[in-house]
């Protein structure tokens, strides 16, 4: 499928792959993709950070394994545990309202 240049509706292949929304199977797909990007974010931020993971885990009292894991998506960390990690790269978060 992937490289065949074809345009694909990705809600009908997530609906084949993983089945409906609100299905177990399709709830379990998206707590891991957003895992896996939510990782994703923090690694690069830490790199640009230019902190290692070592570096990282020392500042929040953890291992290297774990801050590891949670940049590969295999686990998320806890609320505390998210707002150190949040800290410790100078980052900030900020819960908005919406308009309207």
């Amino acid at each position: 499928m992937a490289g065949d240049n074809i345009l694909r509706d990705y809600d009908v292949v997530l609906n084949s792959e993983y089945g409906m929304v609100g299905t177990p199977e399709r709830d379990a797909f998206r707590a891991e993709a957003e895992a896996f990007y939510a990782g994703q974010i923090l690694r690069e931020t830490r790199k640009e950070a230019h902190m290692t993971q070592s570096e990282l885990a020392k500042k929040l009292n953890v291992t290297k394994s774990y801050i590891s894991r949670i940049e590969n998506g295999f686990i998320t960390p806890s609320v505390t545990v998210f707002y150190r990690i949040i800290d410790a790269l100078g980052m900030r978060v900020e819960i908005v309202k919406p308009i309207g």
